[in-house]
């Protein structure tokens, strides 16, 4: 049962990394393609007894697969896909060398699935050198006509997947941003939240780093929005935002949970390190956010996440301790632990 448990949860790890990180699921994607559609050419070639063009497959199969696995088991998919196109131009290149005329098709592919992998400097270096790697192979082509039209292809090839892969990347990036950031005070919001939590409690239990989740609430806003309008109340909310920011470390993370609500997760603290922080951020609100009757104070409940503990029990932790500071007299902090 926990065997099954455990793949289950691995399983639902890696659908979620997929679908939250494009380049990784590019990688994969363009990974199994390579080892689906290459493995049986390289068999077929040992079949043939084309030992050395086998090989050539072979050792672009391997260096798919390390690229891949790389970018799996580390996240860095900025280096494993710079390998991974690396690699398949260069294997496109010896496998045009050895097989000739027929060879240069696998090159195509190549020139387009670059513009994925890495970004579009090295990728234009990437498909250039390629191309010309292959003009100089006079031996490769039946005649001059054929040479420069397979130099005219795959000009027109790297410029279409050039276009599409920087149109795709805006967009992706434009979307993203919307999706992931709140529109009035600029901070992240609950849905890039939730991402960072899960990625918190997967680090906490690789690396045993300790993780504090603060949750705070306005003290009586609504009384603001009613006595002075929504616009102030606006403002408010966006001067929180930014003093929260500067007065917090790089390596913090603040959201906005909804309403007056926050939420900031501070990596790397202990019990003594939390409480000073908290402190400093009840002084600094207290000083630096005003409205036009007055000072605004916050409440705060904070947790500690603890080991094997889920993501939803962390976050109902903290949010039962700003409960208690609310009704237990506000401008206070709560600790659940």
């Amino acid at each position: 049962m926990f065997f099954f448990n455990f793949v289950d949860r691995v399983v639902e790890r890696m659908l979620y990394r997929l679908k939250t990180d494009f380049r990784l699921s590019i990688i994969t994607m363009l990974g199994m393609s390579a080892i689906l559609g290459i493995t049986p050419f390289a068999v077929l070639r040992f079949m043939q007894g084309n030992s050395l063009a086998g090989i050539v497959d072979l050792s672009i199969l391997a260096c798919v697969t390390a690229g891949m696995s790389y970018s799996w088991l580390t996240g860095d998919t900025r280096r494993g896909g710079m390998f991974m196109a690396i690699m398949i131009c260069s294997g496109a290149v010896v496998v045009g060398m050895i097989a000739g005329e027929p060879g240069l098709f696998w090159l195509y592919p190549c020139l387009v699935t670059t513009f994925f992998l890495t970004n579009p400097r090295l990728a234009i270096v990437l498909n250039a050198g390629a191309v010309v790697a292959l003009l100089v192979q006079s031996g490769i082509y039946s005649s001059e006509v054929q040479k420069w039209t397979f130099v005219a292809t795959s000009l027109v090839v790297s410029s279409c997947a050039f276009v599409f892969a920087h149109r795709n990347d805006e967009q992706r990036r434009r979307l993203e941003q919307m999706a992931t950031v709140d529109p009035l005070t600029g901070v992240k919001n609950r849905r890039s939240m939730d991402e960072e939590l899960q990625n918190a409690m997967v680090d906490a239990e690789r690396t045993g780093a300790s993780y504090s989740l603060v949750v705070l609430d306005l003290d009586h806003f609504k009384k603001i929005n009613d006595n002075y309008g929504h616009s102030v109340g606006d403002d408010v909310l966006v001067d929180l935002a930014a003093v929260l920011e500067q007065h917090t470390r790089r390596a913090d993370r603040l959201f906005r949970f909804g309403g007056e609500e926050f939420v900031l997760l501070l990596p790397g603290v202990d019990d003594v390190g939390q409480k000073r922080v908290l402190a400093h951020l009840q002084q600094i609100i207290r000083k630096y956010v005003r409205h036009p009757g007055g000072r605004v104070t916050a409440s705060f409940g904070v947790a500690m996440l603890q080991h094997g503990e889920s993501v939803e029990s962390w976050l109902e932790r903290a949010d039962s301790a700003l409960y208690q500071a609310k009704t237990g007299g506000r401008d206070r902090v709560v600790y659940a632990d």
